[in-house]
């Protein structure tokens, strides 16, 4: 029963997230209309760290719902084998699903919604950024569950303002999204969620960095608290 709740979870996560972008962007250029862009900019990222605040608390309120692939991947690496299976065969396909009803809904919705994010790169350009991008944030994420673990705001605010500053530099190749049900949704609905550009960039190299990153982090880090663990009997 737990296991069908988390699913629930992230379906309705998956699908508040896609309308989260979406409706921040409206709020700002539409209804508000600024006529100073560096205005709007600044409140765009205000608005854009309190929507994170928010899906971080509706994270820890769901105990582990997710609205990113990457996320759950990153959490079963390390994990038994049957969680992994659990969630590369149920919790992504539902986050993907999730995006996908959420994009058409959106769609229907509101039609000036625009086509979301798209590739404005030759395919291994994009590959190679969202994989860096991803390995970055993964590799951050990571750190901040090491090091900060208790600290719900501090670690949310790190999180949040990599994620932005990350999204920035990616924005204008690959849309610098980090999450594969996200392009899904709006790949599917332009119709090109088969294509090899999507494939390989948006999925194959966020998968592969993130599987990188987990690796590379335990690898520097356990053998830092084995050391620690050490010392500490010894001095004992």
């Amino acid at each position: 029963m737990g296991r069908a709740k988390l699913l629930v979870s992230d379906f309705v996560l998956s699908f508040m997230w896609v309308w989260s972008g979406v409706l921040i962007r409206i709020f700002l250029f539409k209804h508000l209309a600024f006529a100073n862009a560096l205005l709007a900019e600044v409140l765009k990222t205000t608005l854009s760290v309190i929507n994170m605040f928010l899906f971080a608390f509706l994270v820890k309120v769901t105990r582990g719902g997710a609205y990113n692939p990457l996320t759950v991947l990153a959490d079963s690496i390390s994990g038994d084998f049957s969680n992994f299976l659990y969630c590369v065969g149920a919790r992504i396909p539902t986050q993907v699903v999730g995006s996908i009803v959420g994009v058409k809904l959106l769609i229907d919705t509101i039609p000036e919604v625009g086509r979301g994010p798209s590739l404005n790169v030759d395919i291994h350009q994009g590959a190679l950024t969202e994989g860096l991008l991803t390995f970055a944030i993964v590799t951050i994420s990571l750190g901040l569950a090491t090091k900060v673990r208790e600290n719900f705001f501090m670690k949310t605010w790190i999180s949040s303002l990599s994620k932005l500053a990350l999204h920035i530099l990616g924005s204008d190749l690959t849309g610098g999204v980090m999450n594969p049900a996200s392009v899904m949704g709006w790949a599917y609905a332009r119709g090109d969620h088969i294509t090899k550009e999507h494939f390989l960039v948006y999925w194959l190299a966020p998968v592969e960095a993130t599987i990188i990153a987990v690796w590379t982090f335990n690898f520097l880090v356990q053998p830092v608290k084995k050391d620690k663990a050490a010392s500490k009997s010894k001095s004992d």
